[in-house]
């Protein structure tokens, strides 16, 4: 049987997890909108079209080629506050802890003081995840989490069968600072007591993949096996598409399939 969102966010020991679940349950939205653009203002733009509709805001920050602190992330936040939106900064950390660590709190971009969420690859083990938490814990008092990168959503993809499930090992070493994975499916670990949230890309109403090996699946198919959040990009924004109109489109598709597997 499936919890509503709500009733997750009282049990969850994260409060990064508790927060955007209650977000997702107050707002009734589970789409996260991933927003790749080039320049601060599209950037700022979409997501005040964007803002009403989404829990999560995906970004890539170091693909803006304007981006300073000031005029890229203090007016982000702000549109976080604004809409009630939480931050992923999908930075996907690959190296050994003390690496990561200075490139989460360090450097031009200072990821750890305003992505309320960020990702990892399992590849190089545990002080991945350490070397992450000890970055948030010494430059910020607001909480952070991290999802691990278990299985992604392009075509011929190495993350799957034993590495996905040694990255879902690893998950288990820290049950507050890891909220859960970017993967295609429910990861497990119910049974030992962790509540894991899912977050799913490669996700559209229309179209089936592209060019570069981006594979996509309709909304009801990723609720169906599990996702808690659809990340959706292009589909809400690209080739001419009105993001008023797929917003509130994207949002209505992933709620009505939430409120079905609830009831189900």
């Amino acid at each position: 049987m499936f919890k509503s969102y709500g009733e997750r966010a009282e049990a969850h020991p994260s409060n990064v997890a508790s927060r955007l679940l209650k977000l997702m349950e107050s707002k009734q939205t589970n789409l996260c909108a991933s927003v790749d653009v080039t320049k601060t203002k599209e950037l700022l733009e979409l997501l005040d079209k964007l803002g009403p509709f989404i829990c999560l805001v995906k970004t890539h920050i170091d693909i803006v080629e304007d981006f300073s602190y000031e005029s890229t992330i203090v007016p982000l936040l702000e549109l976080s506050k604004k809409h009630n939106f939480m931050i992923f900064e999908d930075r996907k950390f690959a190296d050994i802890g003390n690496t990561v660590k200075l490139q989460y709190k360090g450097g031009i971009y200072q990821i750890s003081k305003w992505a309320h969420i960020t990702n990892a690859h399992g590849v190089t083990g545990s002080g991945i995840i350490s070397g992450l938490r000890q970055a948030a814990e010494e430059s910020t008092d607001e909480p952070r989490g991290l999802l691990m990168l278990a299985e992604l959503s392009s075509k011929g993809s190495l993350a799957y069968g034993e590495y996905t499930a040694k990255t879902v090992e690893l998950a288990k070493s820290d049950k507050e600072f890891v909220i859960g994975f970017i993967a295609q499916r429910d990861m497990g670990g119910k049974e030992e007591g962790f509540d894991w949230l899912t977050m799913t890309p490669g996700v559209g109403l229309d179209d089936k993949g592209d060019a570069l090996g981006q594979q996509y699946r309709t909304v009801d198919e990723v609720i169906k096996t599990g996702t808690d959040i659809i990340i959706v990009g292009r589909g809400l924004f690209g080739k001419g598409r009105d993001p008023l109109v797929e917003g509130k489109r994207y949002r209505d598709a992933g709620w009505a399939a939430y409120k079905q597997r609830v009831a189900n």
